[in-house]
């Protein structure tokens, strides 16, 4: 998966536990977290705080890593196909601290 990661996302994911994507549709970042429970992606606004929960994944049990690399994969390359197959999550108080943000 990390062979996957620029540079700046690698970096990102190195210090944080997630890395951040833009989508490439809509040029709306995405966060995409490693090792949490879903949802582990988020929509994230300008100051880098979230707005919204999605939750989608490849069919098939999948190591995290592999889940989090099609993700990202989905977001950078089809980001229409993977927002119509998420489900869309508010974040409550209690997830936005789980996240440190």
């Amino acid at each position: 998966m990390r062979d996957w990661l620029s540079p700046d996302q690698r970096e990102q994911f190195d210090g944080s536990g997630y890395f951040e994507v833009v989508g490439c549709d809509s040029g709306k970042r995405y966060r995409i977290y490693y090792g949490i429970v879903p949802p582990n992606v988020c929509e994230i606004d300008d100051a880098g705080r979230p707005r919204m929960g999605l939750c989608f994944m490849p069919l098939g049990c999948l190591a995290a890593a592999d889940v989090i690399l099609a993700q990202k994969i989905a977001l950078e390359t089809d980001e229409h196909s993977a927002l119509k197959v998420a489900n869309r999550i508010s974040l409550s108080r209690e997830l936005l601290r789980s996240r440190s943000l």
